[in-house]
């Protein structure tokens, strides 16, 4: 269903903007994308629509600063357009990569597949557990040899979430991954690896996401092996309809605060990403499961500088040092929305360390966004277009935050044009049922 209405964008221009209620992944965009996708990924169909908006085609080279698992990136690469990705997340930016690698024999992939299987199940049945969900809760009824099963040490089980994953689905994830490793082949590798993750997030681990991340109730068992293998017959059947596609996109990992260590200047045509948004979701918990048994977060040193190379936007992510805030200072309503949640929380009475931190937080998060379009200007061609994803946000004690106006009016402060504010869609506040609006911030980098 399509409404049009009628709002004033910060430039005080009269123009139209759409509302779509549907967020999900779509039959016919399932390929490459289901692969690896966060619950709450902007749609593909949302990418087509600005391409098509900004009349891009293989002439144009796109940019996803904030490219989370690839979907600007995967529909670039199956429209033929160059495309690049900046992403801090290490586990992420592994997921898109390995998305946008169609290159490889996908019934080659699936024979390497089942023979690792084979393997693990034969390790498994040794062990006296065989890879049948009867056999499995027959022999672990009687906690046969659980003091045995395979373990996180104690300083990688600290960062996950507690009880995330239970005793023997991660027994079999390890047998999994070390079987993995003993067979690897460069070619398949990746592929296998991330069909794990998926396997892992989705269906063998006790995670729940609402939209949080969150552990539900344990599962005693799974049987890890055929699911992993149902996620990589996945993959194989998508090759054998990709492989005619291009390689056009990459990925980098890096800061999207500074796109133009990484960029040639003047390189890029457009911009279509969304970044994260300022509430407190710790994007780092939603992978930390996958980031830990796949070796990609090994200690708590490798989660902090993960930390610090993100556009600070909740509280668990803020440190002494950080510096963006000081970069909107002075400017009226964010200091205002700031002074706001302090005060409301101290009529509240709210002192935990966190509550302290919501005003700081919100300002640093506008300050990174600020760092973030100030630097990227020398990368865009003159007359580049650009379209940010973002949503109002009440997560500091109910206070409203109109993301999408604000961001407008600092990309104005830089130089930008702002040609419209589109409505993507509404959500009611958990709290408030207010009405919150997601919208798409259109910029231009004038000519």
């Amino acid at each position: 269903m399509i409404l049009e209405q009628t709002i004033s964008p910060p430039s005080k221009a009269k123009h139209k903007v759409s509302r779509r209620e549907d967020n999900k992944l779509q039959r016919h965009d399932r390929a490459a994308h289901q692969w690896y996708r966060f619950v709450l990924s902007f749609p593909p169909h949302l990418v087509r629509d600005y391409i098509k908006k900004f009349e891009l085609n293989e002439s144009h080279r796109v940019l996803d600063p904030f490219c989370g698992t690839g979907t600007t990136l995967v529909e670039c690469q199956k429209l033929g357009i160059q495309a690049v990705g900046l992403e801090s997340n290490p586990v992420v930016c592994f997921a898109s990569r390995t998305k946008l690698n169609w290159q490889i024999d996908p019934d080659e992939l699936w024979k390497h597949a089942q023979r690792i299987a084979a393997l693990v199940d034969a390790k498994l049945e040794e062990f006296g557990l065989e890879n049948s969900r009867e056999l499995m809760l027959l022999e672990t009824s009687q906690n046969h040899r659980l003091k045995d099963l395979h373990k996180l040490p104690a300083d990688l089980a600290k960062l996950i979430l507690k009880d995330s994953i239970s005793p023997l689905p991660l027994h079999r994830t390890l047998v999994l991954l070390e079987t993995l490793e003993e067979n690897r082949d460069d070619r398949f590798y990746d592929h296998e690896r991330l069909a794990l993750a998926t396997a892992l997030v989705n269906e063998i681990s006790n995670l729940h996401f609402g939209p949080e991340v969150g552990v539900g109730p344990a599962k005693f068992d799974e049987p890890v092996v055929s699911l992993w293998l149902d996620h990589v017959r996945v993959i194989a059947d998508d090759l054998k309809n990709l492989q005619a596609f291009q390689q056009t996109a990459t990925v980098h990992q890096t800061d999207a605060r500074e796109a133009s260590s990484i960029l040639k200047p003047r390189s890029i045509d457009a911009v279509i990403t969304s970044p994260p948004y300022p509430n407190e979701k710790d994007y780092t918990r939603t992978t930390r499961l996958e980031s830990v048994l796949l070796g990609f977060i090994k200690s708590k040193e490798d989660l902090r500088a993960l930390k610090r190379n993100l556009v600070r936007s909740n509280t668990r992510g803020v440190y002494q040092a950080d510096r963006d805030d000081l970069l909107v200072k002075g400017h009226s309503e964010i200091e205002r929305i700031a002074a706001e949640i302090e005060q409301r929380r101290i009529d509240l009475g709210k002192t935990s360390g966190f509550e302290r931190l919501y005003a700081r937080v919100t300002k640093l998060y506008f300050g990174g966004m600020k760092q973030h379009l100030a630097d990227l200007r020398g990368v865009l061609r003159p007359g580049a277009k650009l379209a940010y994803v973002v949503g109002d946000q009440a997560s500091y004690l109910r206070v409203m935050i109109r993301t999408g106006e604000l961001l407008a009016d600092i990309a104005t402060s830089l130089g930008y044009e702002v040609i419209g504010i589109d409505l993507f869609r509404t959500r009611l506040a958990t709290a408030t049922r207010e009405q919150l609006r997601e919208e798409v911030v259109l910029l231009r980098w004038p000519k």
